[in-house]
């Protein structure tokens, strides 16, 4: 017995949340927004299904009509449901949250390769031995050829990238 009566009255607090809602202008330019569409004039329905199409227009009519569509806001201007406007508003946030975060890491690892550059430059320039393994894992002391070409590729990278 309980449970027809909790099912019906699941199914009435459902109907007002499927109802349609309608949105349109009047001669003084007021927007209202209701349940039940105008008599006549242009509707939008903001949820819902959209109002039934009118009888055919005359000729008079369809060329109102297009004057109306010429005056009338653009689409992107026109009220939109607040839940998708809300979501579209959240994936533009995500969006430049997303761009701004790629942004800081690629200015992250630009810093982090000219501060590198310039220590390998620094001790390239100060006249130390320094030792790199070749491809067989042993180690190679650079000559002066070899640490004038890599000071040269060094300074070449930072004037490109670092500046």
């Amino acid at each position: 017995m309980i449970r027809p009566a909790i099912l019906l009255l699941a199914l009435l607090t459902a109907l007002p949340a499927a109802a349609e809602i309608y949105s349109w202008k009047d001669k003084d330019g007021r927007t209202h927004y209701s349940d039940i569409p105008p008599p006549s004039g242009p509707v939008k329905t903001l949820r819902g299904t959209p109002p039934p199409a009118s009888a055919p227009q005359t000729e008079g009519e369809a060329s109102d009509d297009a004057a109306n569509e010429e005056t009338a806001q653009p689409e992107a201007e026109q009220p939109v449901d607040p839940d998708t406007a809300f979501r579209q508003r959240r994936a533009e946030e995500a969006e430049a949250a997303a761009k701004a975060a790629r942004d800081a890491a690629e200015e992250a690892e630009k810093q982090r390769f000219c501060t590198d550059a310039r220590n390998q430059l620094t001790a390239l320039d100060s006249g130390q031995r320094i030792a790199r393994m070749n491809a067989a894992g042993e180690r190679e002391f650079l000559d002066d050829t070899a640490r004038a070409a890599e000071s040269a590729r060094l300074r070449q990278q930072i004037e490109q990238h670092c500046n």
